[in-house]
């Protein structure tokens, strides 16, 4: 984290400027606000204290806030919901924070065009809600969807359980206005065409910025149509490398499936334990699919060949149904991971990382044994159909030698993912947690470039400075 020194921080005179510049109640400066707005969920990650926090209702209240920031030189740091998990969204000390939370309508949707026009503030679900009263669909679904912010989403390039057909969040935003450092205000790309050529992808660039760039003041997003419901199947596994062949072979078959998350044992055992759902936890892991396609006609049946690839590699056990009740009934086993872990008393630090789909198993076996060396529990989740994981490392985060442990077992299954071919962030993105892993997945030059590239839109590296990059 990159902390200002005393001749950094802004001088008094910004508080009242910013007052008197934008309307009442946009300006706050009470000790407590500020330490509610200082921190993302990234616990383990420094946060400093900011001096303000603005909290802008519309693009020209931002530009107004950032053009007071740059006349005192002072910091800004973006805040969307504050959802985040690797300390994007975490203030500088004696920076301003600037909070979206107040620029959260959705201003048109396009029907014949199947686009959204909205502001960055707007919750993920309430998007989905909204487009889908117009026989629309916003897939995007992180699992954060009832309280994280398009804006956050777009800033970190959020993915989600159905992004293994339907993509992450760059494949859906087709146009934005930002506001830059020095106030300035840009717009990329455009609502009413579906084809764009002209000049650079400038927002494919700020997708996953992180707020380096800019603060994204508006977005438009591209729509399908209405989602049909799917069929829904388990599957339980002995071994995690016939899973992988299953998961292999259902691909390689020409199978699509919407969703397919797995679960592994060690997670199996924490959320029967507090849920008591009567889960196999001797099984090395836990299959879900769904899918919503009709590649051979009827959704049903291809789940039920998907079942059929799972039961020839060896599943102790498939079950599927048709009913999207009762899908989502099968479902619930993921969406109480989370909360069942959250129920043990003790820290949780999520990973992400992703592989090919045909290391996944070796993945699962090597965040095992790093559990087993270090002692520590690792139960993992995630996203099998595009080979995306979520190790929760959980320890007592008031044991200092607890802590050590957790961070170094962190950096070795980074390590892991890289080994086999992978990536050290798949869709939280960098913020401090991560950023200084960068350079051992990319090259120094093109840290060096993505540097430039910065510098180009923040000459005096004040916004968001010592994130991702």
């Amino acid at each position: 984290m990159k902390d200002l020194d005393e001749s950094n921080i802004p001088v008094p005179g910004l508080v009242d400027d910013l007052i008197a510049g934008l309307p009442d109640g946009r300006v706050q400066t009470d000790a407590d606000v500020l330490k509610a707005y200082s921190q993302d969920r990234a616990i383990f990650e420094k946060a400093g204290i900011p001096m303000v926090l603005v909290s802008p209702h519309s693009t020209a209240e931002v530009v107004s806030a950032l053009q007071i920031a740059a006349e005192h030189g002072a910091i800004v740091v973006p805040r969307g919901a504050g959802t985040g998990l690797t300390g994007g969204a975490n203030a500088i000390h004696g920076c301003v924070i600037v909070s979206m939370h107040n620029m959260n309508e959705i201003i048109e949707v396009d029907v014949i065009n199947r686009t959204a026009r909205l502001q960055p503030g707007v919750i993920n679900r309430d998007l989905k809600e909204a487009v889908a009263a117009h026989g629309l669909f916003y897939p995007p679904d992180p699992a954060s969807y009832d309280m994280s912010s398009i804006g956050g989403n777009v800033a970190t390039n959020a993915g989600g359980l159905c992004c293994v057909k339907y993509g992450v969040t760059r494949d859906y935003v087709v146009g934005l206005e930002a506001v830059l450092a020095s106030g300035a205000v840009i717009r990329t790309g455009r609502q009413g065409t579906i084809k764009n050529t002209a000049g650079l992808d400038l927002t494919g660039l700020f997708v996953g910025s992180e707020g380096t760039l800019g603060i994204i003041s508006e977005i438009i997003v591209k729509l399908l149509p209405e989602r049909r419901q799917g069929a829904t199947m388990v599957a339980y596994f002995s071994e995690l490398p016939a899973a992988g062949e299953a998961i292999s072979d259902i691909f390689e078959s020409g199978y699509e499936p919407s969703l397919m998350e797995i679960l592994d044992r060690s997670s199996l055992e924490i959320i029967e334990s507090v849920n008591a759902m009567e889960l196999d936890v001797d099984a090395a892991c836990l299959l879900l699919i769904q899918a919503d396609g009709e590649r051979s006609g009827e959704h049903s049946s291809d789940i039920e060949a998907m079942a059929a690839i799972c039961e020839e590699h060896g599943s102790s056990f498939v079950y599927h149904v048709a009913d999207p009740i009762e899908g989502d009934m099968l479902l619930e086993v993921r969406r109480r991971a989370w909360p069942a872990m959250e129920r043990l008393g003790k820290a949780l630090l999520p990973e992400d990382v992703a592989v090919g789909r045909h290391r996944l198993p070796e993945l699962l076996a090597g965040i095992a044994a790093i559990a087993t060396r270090h002692d520590i529990l690792i139960p993992t989740i995630g996203h099998a159909g595009d080979g995306n994981l979520h190790p929760i490392l959980i320890f007592d985060e008031h044991d200092p030698a607890a802590v050590e442990v957790a961070r170094t077992a962190f950096g070795e299954i980074v390590a892991l993912a890289l080994s086999l071919g992978g990536t050290i962030a798949a869709e939280h993105g960098l913020g401090t947690l991560k950023r200084h892993f960068l350079a051992d997945e990319v090259s120094p030059e093109l840290v060096s470039l993505m540097r430039d590239v910065k510098r180009v839109f923040d000459p005096e590296d004040r916004m968001n400075p010592g994130k991702a990059l």
